[in-house]
């Protein structure tokens, strides 16, 4: 085949620095337009982004020439800048040092897109570390508790 063809939904989660609640209200949904236009800029075709104070979920298609690995890192990168450049927090803004990132079939995009939408009625009753935790058995992923929270 001459030509690559490839369509690889993942849904990536990824915390604030120790999981400060520093996503105010007023700008958090400014941070998710940069957070998706950053994915579409790297060929990452953004499906929806959402979240709440002290962690966000992509949806998002994969380019092609890029790994998962650099695209965590690069759309992290350019909205922890936005937050610093913009925000006037009166510390430096960072996201964790991780991230969590899971496939998702095409069947179960929608799914997983209205799962995102729902984000604050979600966390008043289950907190991130529950829905992260359940995440990971539901992927059969090992963790270890002293090192996913940072």
């Amino acid at each position: 085949m001459s030509q690559s063809l490839a369509k690889v939904y993942l849904h990536l989660v990824f915390s604030t620095k120790n999981r400060e609640p520093v996503l105010a209200d007023a700008w958090r949904d400014e941070l998710f337009n940069v957070l998706g236009g950053t994915a579409n800029n790297l060929g990452c075709q953004s499906l929806i982004v959402g979240g709440v104070a002290d962690h966000a979920h992509m949806l998002f298609q994969l380019g092609r020439t890029i790994s998962i690995a650099d695209a965590a890192g690069k759309i992290k990168s350019a909205s922890s800048a936005w937050v610093n450049q913009t925000r006037g927090l009166s510390a430096e803004f960072h996201w964790q040092g991780g991230y969590a990132c899971f496939s998702v079939s095409q069947s179960n995009v929608e799914a997983v897109r209205e799962y995102i939408r729902r984000q604050a009625e979600h966390h008043a009753r289950q907190s991130f570390q529950d829905e992260l935790r359940e995440w990971l058995r539901r992927y059969e992923i090992e963790w270890d508790e002293r090192y996913v929270w940072n």
